[in-house]
């Protein structure tokens, strides 16, 4: 299965080290950042999974729920969380999928034969509160993520979809965004009264409008 932006992403049921969960419902109405592992006990899956752990707060203060998987089972998942919790100074607070039959990973499309067809890449899935995916990043297996990406990103998408802007290059929360092409820039004036400069027509720039 191919996942597009803008697609409803499917629901499953999986065993976890939180227990049993139905993806939709442990979801509710948050945002949530769902990502691959090619399998436990690897040293990048390690670092990650302990990044996300002290990150947790961060996506917490975005309305966002993290969650993993990895193609082993949970008795797999529980003892490498202990070497997580001990090599990386955290304690992994979230939920780990088991997938051993790869269920969950053909659904979602997290093997790509064509690198490595006995392991999942490392995909990131942002979906929204109404289960449409809006993000996503694929890495090859041995390159680590950058987690403090992928929370500029959902600040990005939360922004853009409460106002007519859009975040330029490198843009983080608090700088300035640029005016939708949509919107004249008589409109724009009335409508981002903290005021926009006109660089091109095309390209105009506003205070960040929630800040």
């Amino acid at each position: 299965m191919t996942l597009q932006l803008g697609d409803t992403v499917p629901n499953f049921t999986q065993q976890s080290t939180a227990g049993e969960i139905n993806f939709y419902d442990w979801a509710g109405d948050s945002w949530v950042v769902f990502f691959s592992h090619p399998a436990d006990y690897t040293p990048v899956c390690t670092t990650e999974l302990g990044e996300v752990a002290k990150l947790k707060p961060e996506f917490e203060k975005r309305r966002a729920k993290v969650i993993a998987l990895s193609v082993d089972d949970v008795n797999s998942h529980n003892g490498w969380v202990g070497d997580i919790n001990e090599t990386q100074s955290t304690t992994v607070n979230y939920p780990i999928i088991a997938d051993a039959d790869s269920s969950v990973a053909n659904l979602y499309g997290m093997i790509h034969p064509n690198a490595n067809a006995k392991v999942t890449v490392r995909t990131v899935f942002v979906v929204d509160p109404n289960k449409k995916l809006r993000l996503t990043i694929t890495y090859p297996p041995s390159t680590g993520r950058n987690f403090d990406e992928i929370l500029r990103a959902i600040d990005s998408l939360q922004l853009t979809d409460n106002y007519s802007v859009a975040t330029p290059v490198n843009w983080k929360d608090g700088e300035d965004v640029v005016v939708s092409p949509a919107i004249s820039t008589p409109d724009a004036k009335q409508k981002f009264p903290k005021g926009v400069t006109e660089i091109k027509p095309y390209l105009r720039m506003t205070p960040q409008p929630n800040r």
